[in-house]
């Protein structure tokens, strides 16, 4: 097995037996610990963590850790939560869930800055396009991932009311400290070792990248994705699942979601090379469009057990186009400052799942379907705006000696 993909599983399987025991946990969190609001009061506290640690820490860390150091710091604090929950009470689960929050955005964030290196290393040597190789390693990354979804869910439906084992997290930690190869070592195989930057010029990274108007563009793509991952996981799965067919259907759901997200994933990063991601960003649209109005014009009754179902499949094949595009699409286009990029990626996710939650509890679920309406829609004329400049940029002609001006306008954002 070649080097580059070794590593690929291994980052994989790490953040599948993570997400195993979190994904588990998160689910069960306010049926678990009702008493007073302990369990929302959690993930409150866990999602405003993961806000502040995506502003300023993720190109820190990865600077002054690298990506390995980086992931297996922030998978520790999954670890404390998983703890923290063994033993739970306001004096475990509140400081644990802050813990996981602040590790959260630094994970996420090495994570994509390892794959995107990986893919543009892999593509230099094998003489293939680094965007073409980049999506490759996010569809099997995401394949691996995204069945997290289905053992979590499996383990919350068949044992409801227990919490899954605490182990795997462990095991992830052992497997990336035993078996991922350091990022620096890659990187040095690809060009030499380059001079750090200086202390505040990273600490400020993250900010100095909206000099680039491309990302202020493409920040609605992942508000709209964590508005509508929200969307699922609170509205569907209680207004229309459990109203209609009870809490026991509500984890089966989410594994056929799952499933089709995670095989989508590995499809798209198959296909892109051929169909461009145009294509995949149109079929999920269009897909997620379709939902949406369905679900303004469906009235849910427990006899239509299939069509539940289907809603949460369509959901996932729309998902999986977010999830691996706009990861691969952010690696791509800011190639130069990739650790500030997914920085702002995981700093407006984050958001998204906030204002999703939020809203969760005064809106009428009708009003928070127009808003996904409005906001998808918003979010694709920004991302064809920023498709049409890349594609002059593209295609303009340069004199000789030249640099090509979509290179430049990433350069500018370093000085």
């Amino acid at each position: 097995m070649e080097r580059s993909l070794r590593n690929v599983l291994v980052v994989s399987f790490g953040f599948l037996l993570l997400f195993t025991a979190y994904g588990g946990l998160q689910s069960l969190q306010s049926s678990l610990y009702s008493e007073e609001g302990l369990g929302v009061t959690a993930l409150s506290t866990l999602y405003g963590g993961m806000l502040l640690s995506s502003i300023v820490p993720p190109p820190l860390l990865i600077q002054r850790l690298g990506c390995k150091g980086t992931i297996l710091l922030s998978m520790c604090g999954y670890v404390a939560f998983s703890v923290g929950n063994f033993f739970a009470s306001w004096y475990t689960l509140i400081p644990t869930s802050i813990l996981l929050g602040l590790g959260a955005a630094p994970l996420w964030s090495a994570q994509c800055t390892y794959l995107t290196i990986l893919g543009n290393t892999h593509a230099e040597k094998a003489g293939k396009r680094g965007k073409d190789v980049v999506n490759q390693y996010f569809g099997t990354f995401f394949l691996i991932f995204q069945s997290s979804g289905v053992w979590g869910n499996l383990i919350s439906s068949l044992v409801f009311g227990q919490t899954p084992s605490q182990g795997s997290g462990v095991l992830a930690v052992l497997m990336i400290a035993a078996f991922l190869e350091p990022i620096r070592d890659v990187q040095q195989q690809s060009g030499g070792e380059k001079k750090s930057p200086p202390f505040w010029s990273t600490l400020l990274s993250t900010f100095k990248l909206y000099r680039d108007k491309r990302l202020c563009l493409l920040i609605l793509l992942p508000l709209y994705s964590g508005l509508q991952q929200g969307f699922l996981s609170s509205e569907y799965t209680r207004s229309y699942v459990t109203c209609a067919l009870g809490i026991q259907f509500v984890g089966y759901v989410m594994i056929c979601f799952s499933a089709a997200d995670a095989l989508c994933s590995v499809l798209y990063g198959k296909v892109s090379q051929y169909t461009g991601r145009v294509a995949l960003y149109v079929l999920g649209a269009v897909t997620q469009l379709s939902c949406v109005i369905a679900l303004l014009l469906w009235r849910p009754r427990a006899d239509q057990l299939a069509v539940f179902f289907v809603f949460s499949g369509l959901w996932g094949v729309a998902d999986a186009v977010w999830q691996t595009q706009n990861n691969a699409l952010y690696g791509v286009l800011f190639e130069k400052s990739k650790e500030a990029a997914f920085a702002n990626y995981r700093l407006w996710e984050a958001l998204g799942f906030v204002i999703a939650f939020g809203y969760s509890t005064f809106l009428c679920v009708h009003v928070k379907l127009y808003i996904l309406l409005g906001v998808l829609s918003l979010t694709m004329a920004a991302y064809g705006i920023v498709e049409c400049v890349e594609s002059k940029n593209a295609t303009r002609p340069c004199d000789p000696g030249q640099a090509n001006p979509a290179e430049d306008k990433e350069a500018e954002t370093k000085t």
